[in-house]
């Protein structure tokens, strides 16, 4: 499952006479509940006017429908579409409050059998059910396990939506578990406020003086991040996710004073993960914030990923994971994942795209339904 300097005698070997052989992309934010949102999502109604609206009127009514059948449908279909298009790892924040205890373990089962690499957490959160639900969120992220393929992270949804018992424990449980935290930091000006009124400089500094950012956690977004806070991210070994598509569709601004930290890696915060995409609209929307240096921050993510798994940060190189893609026309011809090929010839080897794409849109409906009669 890892790159090495001279290939066995008995290796499989996949001919690309003309292709290149390059890094797998990692996607290192994103939410994987969100999958089914392109078969027809309806709007809100009345139509959301701030960001604590767009959460309130759409993801949490969203995450609050989902079953178990609806969740690995959306799993199946967001991995599907990734490995396609050549991204082998993704590193997910899941909600889910009527679905908490085995939500892991439908989304572990899903990644292993498509074959993507995956760094999973369960977001915990007091939105819904008060400090029971932070605790058995909290629970969930602790039955993750390890495999080849998978590490568990801790995770919190976001500071505005959990106490400060609540974000104690998730640090202890992180370094219990001895991994680190995967949360929701300064997305919108409304972190910050939270933040502030109940006594701290902000969201950054309330999870920090609560111990719950171990060296290696991973911060997303940080639109509302100043220099100086960006620069003690980096001093202390903390990951900042740029989500450069989510950001500017929901008017949040855009995260320019992540250029002071070296540590910045690129995530899609559950739009599709084609990184490509999601690169080419970094560098539109630096070009229009004068953001200059953002191009590596989509290779960074390998190194982000090498931290967890206890790799050669530099792919392609011994030592590496062997998440691979072979390019081809400016096309996906083979991927492969752990040393496991997941795509040949353009074609998922575990499973089929156009069965999983049918059974996404039919639990789609099923789930606007459900979504339409939540409060």
């Amino acid at each position: 499952g890892q790159v090495v300097a001279t290939a066995p005698a008995d290796a499989q070997h996949l001919p690309c006479p003309d292709g290149e052989i390059v890094a797998g992309a990692v996607c290192a934010h994103t939410h994987l509940y969100s999958g089914l949102a392109p078969y027809g999502m309806p709007p809100a109604s009345p139509p959301p006017e701030n960001f604590v609206q767009i959460l309130e009127r759409v993801w949490w009514k969203l995450d609050r429908a989902l079953d178990a059948d609806a969740l690995a449908a959306s799993v199946r279909d967001y991995v599907a579409k990734a490995l396609l298009a050549g991204t082998t790892t993704l590193i997910d924040h899941h909600e889910s409050p009527n679905l908490i205890e085995g939500s892991q373990q439908i989304i572990a089962d899903a990644c292993e059998r498509l074959g993507i690499r995956a760094l999973l957490c369960y977001g915990a959160t007091e939105r819904n059910f008060g400090a029971d639900e932070a605790r058995r969120g909290l629970e969930e992220c602790r039955r993750i396990g390890a495999s080849p393929l998978r590490r568990g992270l801790v995770g919190l949804h976001a500071s505005f939506t959990v106490s400060d018992d609540t974000i104690r424990a998730a640090g202890q449980l992180a370094r219990e578990l001895g991994t680190v935290m995967h949360v929701h930091v300064a997305e919108d000006a409304a972190d910050i406020a939270d933040a502030q009124v109940r006594g701290y400089a902000g969201p950054l500094e309330r999870l920090e003086q609560l111990g719950a950012l171990p060296p290696g956690s991973i911060i997303a977004h940080g639109v509302h991040l100043n220099e100086a806070q960006v620069r003690h991210c980096a001093e202390q070994g903390w990951w900042l996710i740029h989500n450069p598509r989510s950001n500017e569709g929901n008017r949040v601004g855009y995260a320019s004073q992540l250029r002071h930290s070296p540590r910045v890696a690129l995530g899609c915060d559950g739009w599709d993960a084609d990184m490509a995409v999601e690169q080419a609209a970094l560098l539109r929307l630096a070009k229009q914030h004068g953001d200059a240096d953002v191009a590596a921050r989509l290779d960074r993510s390998h190194a982000l990923v090498a931290e967890r798994f206890g790799t050669t940060a530099d792919p392609l190189q011994p030592g590496a994971l062997g998440d691979l893609v072979i390019r081809q026309n400016d096309g996906i011809r083979h991927v492969v994942v752990g040393g496991r090929i997941v795509v040949a010839d353009g074609r998922l080897t575990g499973g089929d795209v156009d069965v999983i794409s049918a059974d996404a849109r039919r639990e789609a409906t099923c789930l606007w339904h459900r979504m339409a009669e939540t409060e």
